[in-house]
């Protein structure tokens, strides 16, 4: 869904980034603006300027959304199992599970390409705000954003000339207060090397999601190929399969997705009021439709496990951001904050009223908003009825005139997740085409305009699965025919989904003018001068929000009170046997119970450390003070929901896989001796 609602928040915060200074652990701090000095005060140590780079030179972006790191100089990476689900879904069937079972390269040459997935290196980071921004000048509305587009496309086209292996981001900043050109490296055939069983990776399940103490195996390995070799990755973090030591400083190396610490009150309404109860009510019905229909055959439970998973863990996020948006303690404190900055930056003439000017564009947003969130249909294979149709078009305009997403920098990875080789599953297909058309007309009414488009005299279930059987788009060698083809062969093709996509365009494109002209233009412009306001009141201790860019927290390893009670810092491999009930999600793995005796009990399973992380993070390496990988983030604890919202040292922590079971795990449960010697840098 496009209209993204990142992290949910819970209720227990004491000071915010959004006007305030960051102050103990808080912060996802940009790689060129670490705050050593800061972490210095508090820790008496922090790290110089060729550990910052090298980091940075090992940590991998994965198109999929979530972090990773090289952990070897032949390409090999290390992410979370729940990073590369997916991949194994799409790589199993019904005699070969890989979800369930697990998968173990018996070597190199049987390491499997996973679809539509590509990893990314940050080589540079350069500031070009002055440039965007002069092009913007004194442009409103749809012009304004029509000027930073163009130049934003232009600067990533300069950047990159390489399309094949360099890819250039320009990443807005402080709402629109800064922008930054970010250059990858780039690898599109990425391949998945060992993963354990499901039951051992997600032993817990729902019930333990957010929450600690914890028994997961949550890691996976990954390899990044180049020419069919695997690429050499001379800057890699040094696999230390240690247990971790309480109090030691921890940094977290990621990718954090989306945070929304900086959004006004008017902001902050508008997503309670509107956005969070849609997105709860329509998401719990497609959890009730998925289960419903999982129900009935053992093949659809394993078809539509993957989707579920996603469902169920976007309701707990956004059942916390509700709860935390609907708390008087909370919300008063956010207030509090709103008016410090109002306060400090009083007398300010050429700040203007930047809170007016919001408040005034989420009240336009709020008449657009419905038909905007669904005028796009959800399934796969409208997703890619929509790309060809878009593409098509957008190419035959000039580079600095097409929609973001289609530009000569965004192309060839929308291009490669079209063309990828990736299965369908059509009963999935129709649900979730069905689920997301019936939410349509059940919110926009069916007699608005919109639904008579989006649905005729069909009803929603019948013209998805009218659209989903009569479809090609299943077939990569027919969408690889349209893609080449270009608008010709779009205008050509009788498939009902390109047709359909066709006849939806008009609107989106409309909708998305209103949404540039009345809700993103003036909004950017006031936030950007916000951004002004929070540096002169608090100077360079306020971070960005999270943008899905490359970002460093720092913290360390410790557990919290709860309820008068002392948490851990951490569990054991020997914690999972004595949690195990015999019933999922509480059953033992089939490798963890047939090798028991083998099994070193006392090996650290998982920990938590105080670092700030959000959605993203995930497969984010914990790196020591060494620069050495001690364990994969791959999870935060229930007050770590609202790190949307804000940051709280006392009670936030960050869930942590440690290298020392993934060791034990590779030597003893899931045997991979060629990883094992990889990682402890013997050469092949």
């Amino acid at each position: 869904m496009r209209h993204s609602l990142a992290l949910a928040a819970s209720a227990a915060f004491s000071l915010f980034a959004l006007s305030s200074a960051a102050r103990a652990d808080e912060g996802m701090w940009t790689f060129d603006a670490f705050p050593a000095e800061q972490m210095r005060a508090g820790y008496g140590w922090a790290p110089d300027q060729a550990w910052l780079d090298k980091v940075r030179a090992s940590a991998v972006r994965l198109t999929g959304g979530c972090s990773a790191s090289f952990v070897s100089d032949a390409g090999l990476i290390l992410t979370n199992h729940h990073c590369v689900v997916s991949c194994l879904q799409d790589l199993s069937t019904g005699s070969s599970d890989l979800v369930a079972n697990g998968f173990t390269a018996a070597a190199r040459n049987a390491e499997r390409k996973c679809p539509g997935q590509q990893a990314e290196v940050v080589t540079a980071i350069s500031d070009v705000t002055n440039d965007v921004q002069r092009a913007i000048g004194n442009a409103t509305g749809e012009a304004a954003v029509k000027a930073r587009d163009a130049r934003i496309a232009e600067i990533e086209k300069a950047g990159c000339a390489d399309t094949a292996r360099t890819r250039c981001q320009v990443v807005r900043l402080y709402g629109g207060g800064q922008y930054k050109l970010y250059t990858y490296r780039k690898y599109d055939d990425v391949r998945i090397a060992w993963a354990p069983e499901f039951a051992a990776a997600f032993f817990g399940g729902d019930p333990d999601n957010f929450n600690f103490p914890r028994y997961a195996l949550d890691a996976a390995f990954l390899r990044a190929y180049e020419n069919g070799r695997p690429v050499a990755s001379p800057s890699h973090l040094k696999w230390n399969p240690r247990a971790p030591v309480d109090g030691e400083a921890t940094f977290v190396v990621g990718n954090p997705g989306s945070t929304q610490r900086l959004l006004t009150q008017d902001q902050l309404a508008f997503q309670r009021e509107v956005a969070l109860p849609i997105t709860l009510a329509t998401y719990s019905e497609l959890r009730g439709r998925l289960l419903s229909a999982m129900a009935q055959t053992p093949e659809k439970a394993r078809e539509g496990a993957d989707a579920l998973f996603g469902v169920e863990n976007s309701l707990k996020v956004f059942i916390g951001r509700v709860k935390a948006l609907n708390d008087p303690a909370f919300t008063a404190k956010l207030a509090a904050a709103e008016a410090d900055l109002k306060q400090r930056s009083a007398g300010n003439a050429a700040l203007g009223n930047p809170w007016a000017e919001i408040a005034q564009a989420v009240s336009a947003y709020r008449d657009i908003y419905v038909p905007y969130r669904f005028i796009t249909p959800q399934s796969d294979l409208y997703g890619y009825a929509e790309a060809l149709v878009r593409a098509a078009e957008e190419r035959t305009k000039p580079n600095g005139e097409r929609l973001p997403g289609y530009t000569d920098s965004a192309l060839p990875l929308l291009e490669k997740q079209v063309l990828d080789a990736k299965p369908i599953t059509p009963w999935l297909e129709e649900l979730t085409l069905g689920w997301s058309l019936s939410k349509a007309r059940e919110y926009l009414g069916a007699d608005d305009p919109q639904t008579r488009l989006m649905l005729g005299r069909d009803s929603p279930e019948g013209l998805a699965k009218q659209l989903v059987s009569g479809t090609r788009l299943a077939d990569p060698a027919y969408r690889k025919q349209l893609w080449d083809g270009g608008a010709a062969a779009i205008a050509a093709s009788n498939d009902p989904m390109i047709q359909y996509a066709r006849r939806l365009d008009a609107r989106d494109r409309e909708l998305t003018r209103l949404f540039n002209e009345r809700y993103d233009a003036p909004v950017t412009a006031a936030q950007a001068r916000l951004a002004t306001a929070r540096f002169g009141a608090y100077g360079a201790t306020v971070y960005p929000d999270a943008t899905f860019t490359l970002r460093i927290s720092y913290g360390k390893v410790a557990g919290w009170t709860e309820r008068g009670q002392q948490v851990p810092t951490r569990t054991t491999l020997g914690g999972a046997f004595e949690r195990a009930t015999g019933a999922d999600p509480f059953k033992l793995p089939a490798a963890f119970a047939g090798n028991e005796a083998r099994i070193d009990k006392a090996t650290t399973y998982d920990f938590v450390t105080t670092n700030d992380i959000i959605g993203g993070n995930s497969g984010s390496p914990v790196i020591d003070s060494a620069g050495t990988v001690i364990g994969a983030a791959f999870d935060g604890n229930i007050h770590s929901l609202g790190g949307n919202y804000g940051y709280d040292a006392n009670l936030n922590r960050t869930v942590v896989v440690s290298t020392a079971a993934v060791q034990e795990a590779l030597e003893t449960i899931y045997p991979a001796p060629a990883l094992v010697a990889e990682l402890k840098g013997k050469r092949r």
